[in-house]
C-alpha cells in the first residue's frame, strides 16, 4: 500500500455554541432577584495549517473526519460557558482546498498559511444580557448556534527543489536512490513509479561541519510520455507536481532500448511541459544522459551520468545544488513569505421564494437574530422583530414582493407576513387575546413593517 497520498477528502464539523441560561437571583435578603444567567461558551473552529513536516495526505485517506469541541453552556450568577477547543488539521504546504462542486477555495502554499474551514457557533446570550428599563425581568435566552459542517477536497502539489522529469524506464528512481537515503521501487519495465517519490539530497558537506552542506529536495515524478499534458498516461496526476518546482532535470534514455533518439525524447518532454503550462519551460533546467554505462547514443554538451557506476553524479548533483541555491536567493529577494491567514467572506442575507405564498430567508446573520430558546415568549418575539429590522429583513422581503399573509421561514422560525399592525398577530399589540401556542401552531404572526405599510 502506498504511503504518499496526493488526494483526500476532509469533512470538517465546528463545534456547537453552549446555550445561554435563563436564571433568576435568589439569595436570602435579596427581595426581587434580577436575571443573572451566564452565557454560553462558542464552539470551537476547525482550522486546516500548513507544515513542512507533514509529507502527504496519508493521514486524510482512512480517517477525513475533523470534529472541533461544543461550547459549555452558561449557568446562573452570570456564570460563562468555556469555550470549545479549536481543531488544527495539518496539512503539507501546497495543498488546495476544494468546495465539493469543485471550486478552489484557497492554496496553502506556504508554511504557517491557515485557512478557517469550519466556523464555531456562537454561544447564546443568557437572560441577563436582555436587561433594560423595560424589560425587567426577561424569561428567555439564546439557543447556541450550530457549528458550520462542511466536507472538502484536498489536492497536494509537492513543492520539490529538484522534479526529474524523462520517460517511463529512463532511470529517475535509481538516480534518486543513489543520491539520497529514498528507497523507491525499481524494475526494468515501464511505470514503476505510480506516485512521486521525495528524498533530501545534502551536497558540500565537510567532515564535522555539516551547516556547509546544502541540502535540496528532489522528486522522483512518474514517467511522462507524449500527451500527458491531454491526460495520457498517468497525465495531471503527475504534471501537477511539477508546477511548483524550482530546478527541472531533464533525464533522456541513451541505451539502446531507449523509446527514440535522446533529440526526439527531448523534443516531447519539452513540448509536453510547455502544453500543459508554458512558464515550465522558462524554469532553470539540466539535460542529462542517462544509462552511460549502456550507452547506445551520444549527445554532444550534454552531460552523461550512469546511476550504476557512478559516472557523472557527483557534477550532476554539484550543478543542481548551484541552480537551487540561485533560485533560492532570487526568492528570498523577490519576496520574504508571510504567513498567511485566510478567512471566509462574511455570510450575506438572501431571500428567496420557494413557493407563490412561502419565503425563505437565509444567511448567518438572520439565523441568528431568531436563536431563542423558546419562541413563544412575546418578549424574544419582540426582540426577534427588532433585530431582523435592524438587519434591514423587512425591506428585503419587500423588495422581492412579499405580500400580507405569505409564510416567512427564517431557521427554526415560521410567520406570517403582515404589514397592517392591527392584525400583527405576535406583535405586541392585541390580536382576539389568542394563546401564544395557538398562534404559532397557525406558524404565526410577526409584524416586521410599520403601521402605515412602509417597510
Amino acid at each position: 500500500m502506498s504511503t504518499f497520498v496526493d488526494f483526500a477528502q476532509l469533512h470538517a464539523k465546528a463545534g456547537d455554541g453552549g446555550a445561554g441560561c435563563v436564571s433568576f437571583r435568589r439569595e436570602a435578603h435579596v427581595a426581587k432577584g434580577g436575571p443573572d444567567g451566564g452565557d454560553g461558551g462558542k464552539g470551537g473552529d476547525v482550522w486546516i495549517v500548513a507544515d513542512h513536516n507533514q509529507a502527504s495526505l496519508l493521514g486524510f485517506r482512512d480517517h477525513p473526519f475533523r470534529r472541533a469541541t461544543d461550547g459549555q453552556h452558561g449557568t446562573s450568577k452570570r456564570q460563562h460557558g468555556s469555550r470549545g477547543k479549536d481543531q488544527v488539521v495539518i496539512v503539507p504546504v501546497g495543498t488546495m482546498v476544494y468546495s465539493r462542486e469543485g471550486g478552489l477555495l484557497v492554496d496553502l502554499n506556504g508554511p504557517g498559511d491557515r485557512w478557517l474551514a469550519a466556523e464555531g457557533g456562537l454561544g447564546g446570550q443568557g437572560n441577563n444580557r436582555f436587561l433594560s428599563n423595560n424589560r425587567r425581568a426577561p424569561a428567555f435566552a439564546e439557543q447556541g448556534e450550530n457549528g458550520q459542517e462542511n466536507w472538502f477536497n484536498l489536492e497536494l502539489k509537492l513543492q520539490a527543489d529538484v522534479a526529474l522529469i524523462g520517460f517511463p524506464n529512463v532511470g529517475k528512481s535509481t538516480l534518486i536512490a543513489r543520491v539520497s537515503a529514498a528507497r523507491p521501487k525499481i524494475a526494468d519495465y515501464p511505470f514503476t513509479t505510480l506516485v512521486p517519490n521525495l528524498g533530501v539530497v545534502r551536497v558540500g558537506e565537510r567532515s564535522g561541519r555539516p551547516s556547509d552542506a546544502t541540502e535540496f529536495v528532489m522528486a522522483d515524478i512518474p514517467g511522462l510520455i507524449e500527451g500527458a499534458a491531454e491526460g495520457r498516461g498517468l497525465g495531471h496526476d503527475f504534471l501537477r507536481h511539477v508546477e511548483r518546482a524550482r530546478v527541472l532535470c531533464v533525464l533522456l534514455d541513451l541505451s539502446e532500448f531507449a523509446p527514440m533518439a535522446p533529440q526526439d525524447q527531448l523534443d516531447i518532454l519539452l513540448r509536453e511541459l510547455g502544453d500543459y503550462q508554458a512558464d515550465l519551460l522558462e524554469r532553470p533546467r539540466v539535460v542529462v544522459g542517462s544509462k552511460g554505462d549502456a550507452a547506445a547514443y551520444e549527445m554532444p554538451d550534454v552531460l552523461t551520468i550512469s546511476s550504476i557506476t557512478g559516472e557523472g553524479i557527483d557534477q550532476l548533483v554539484g550543478q543542481l545544488a548551484g541552480l537551487v541555491v540561485q533560485v533560492r536567493r532570487e526568492e528570498v529577494e523577490r519576496i520574504e513569505h508571510e504567513v498567511v491567514v485566510h478567512k471566509p467572506l462574511p455570510d450575506e442575507i438572501t431571500v428567496e421564494r420557494v413557493s407563490a405564498t412561502e419565503w425563505v430567508v437565509a444567511g448567518r446573520p438572520a439565523v441568528r437574530a431568531v436563536r431563542f430558546q423558546d419562541l413563544t415568549d412575546d418578549e424574544a418575539l419582540a426582540e426577534i422583530v427588532r433585530r431582523l429590522r435592524t438587519l434591514g429583513v423587512d425591506r428585503m422581503l419587500t423588495r422581492a414582493g412579499v405580500r400580507d399573509g405569505d409564510v416567512v421561514n427564517i431557521g427554526p422560525l415560521s410567520f406570517e407576513w403582515w404589514r397592517d399592525a392591527v392584525s400583527a398577530g405576535l406583535d405586541r399589540g392585541d390580536h382576539h387575546r389568542a394563546s401564544r401556542r395557538e398562534r404559532l401552531a397557525r406558524h404565526g404572526r410577526l409584524d416586521l413593517g410599520d403601521s402605515d405599510g412602509d417597510s
